[in-house]
């Protein structure tokens, strides 16, 4: 999913094509324009069916594009920062920096996918009977019509209470409301996504047998939704496991801060025990994070005359945590950061930092394995485990 096309912002948000969504776009214009369109409306040219596949087509990624934005957009509104959207061959996916830190939030962030793509159907059926009562072509309103009914289809499946769907989102938040466990809410989801994704698979093989390469879009879904029901069931396990670890508990601590001030010269000139440090402004502050690799990228000539303010990462991209929140709840906020670093705060006051080491060491404890965000893989100095894997660190680094 990371080589992506980006196309622009929409509200603020970084959109971006994978080249799978070729597919949908091929796959629906040329069942429209050389299958379905003739045989529903005889007698059009062959350039007509061409050109209306093709709008159905644009017009079916743009309402992916609205059902993601949506999930993006009340995400950002509730706290939680979105790295961007990406369309691919399967639909799209709104990556989410973080998760929802109530069940409410978290309810809304999943519902309103659905609701808005059930939204995008009643206009694209307002539309069809417009055009209908107006006489307009019967392949503009057979257009309309075939969007309209894909809509509501997209809202009404993604509404199905298993994970990595919006339902499944809703059950977790329903579950994680009753029970008071959002880890448990979490398992149960996605054991309700693995039942899913299987369906699906078996579904798709009995179609290939009877009806020919047609079930081959459902295997590729029910493989797609398996194996991220798998990955999620993982990640809240280690949840349940580290319910009672707090981020206290593994936070380094005291923390040594540097004065943002300082030229980026003299800062890698003086020896230094970690890899990140909290930059402190005039007023003393907090006012980023800067790392050894991030300094380090600076070309040389810059370097004496950068103040480590200018180079640190801002605040507003540093995650935070307080020292009694739960470290499963903190995890997924360590990809908000190129740095891979969180900032432990009692009120305005600073009080630690975790670090990757810090986590690995906590989870290799209680015999865990915990995926490793890309951001904090690359921060590494030494050679890599198997992609997408905690791992212990260095002993001394942070």
């Amino acid at each position: 999913m990371r080589g992506t096309v980006p196309v622009g912002r929409v509200a603020g948000v970084r959109i971006g094509l994978h080249w799978s969504v070729l597919g949908i776009v091929v796959l629906v214009a040329a069942g429209l324009a050389v299958y379905q369109l003739p045989l529903a409306f005889p007698g059009h040219s062959s350039l007509g069916y061409a050109v209306a596949g093709v709008a159905a087509a644009v017009l079916l990624v743009a309402s992916l594009l609205a059902h993601e934005l949506a999930h993006a957009i009340v995400a950002l509104r509730n706290g939680v920062a979105v790295e961007g959207i990406t369309l691919w061959l399967l639909g799209g996916i709104a990556r989410l920096r973080g998760e929802a830190r109530s069940p409410g939030a978290d309810l809304r962030i999943s519902i309103v996918g659905p609701a808005t793509s059930a939204a995008v159907g009643v206009v694209f059926g307002a539309l069809a009977w417009g055009a209908a009562r107006s006489d307009a072509s019967d392949l503009i309103v057979g257009v309309l019509s075939y969007l309209a009914l894909l809509n509501l289809v997209l809202a009404v499946f993604n509404l199905v209470p298993a994970a990595p769907l919006d339902g499944g989102r809703v059950l977790r938040a329903a579950l994680w409301r009753w029970r008071g466990d959002r880890f448990k809410a979490a398992v149960w989801s996605a054991r309700a996504g693995l039942g899913l994704g299987y369906l699906l698979i078996a579904a798709g093989f009995a179609q290939l047998i009877t009806q020919g390469a047609a079930g081959l879009w459902w295997v590729l879904l029910g493989l797609f939704i398996t194996n991220v029901a798998f990955a999620e069931e993982r990640q809240a396990r280690v949840g349940l496991a580290l319910a009672g670890v707090r981020v206290r508990d593994v936070m380094s601590h005291p923390v040594e801060a540097v004065d943002g001030r300082l030229t980026v010269g003299d800062f890698l000139i003086r020896e230094r025990g970690h890899a990140s440090f909290p930059v402190l402004l005039e007023d003393g502050s907090v006012g980023g994070l800067v790392s050894l690799r991030r300094v380090r990228s600076l070309a040389a000539h810059d370097r004496p005359t950068t103040a480590l303010r200018d180079a640190a990462c801002p605040m507003d991209r540093v995650p935070t945590a307080a020292p009694d929140e739960p470290l499963a709840a903190v995890l997924p906020r360590l990809s908000e950061s190129t740095d891979g670093r969180i900032l432990v705060f009692d009120d305005s006051r600073l009080v630690g930092i975790v670090s990757p080491s810090d986590i690995s060491r906590t989870v290799v404890a209680h015999g865990l394995e915990v995926a490793l965000p890309a951001t904090v893989e690359r921060e590494a100095n030494r050679k890599a485990p198997p992609s997408n894997w905690w791992y212990p660190g260095q002993p001394h680094s942070r």
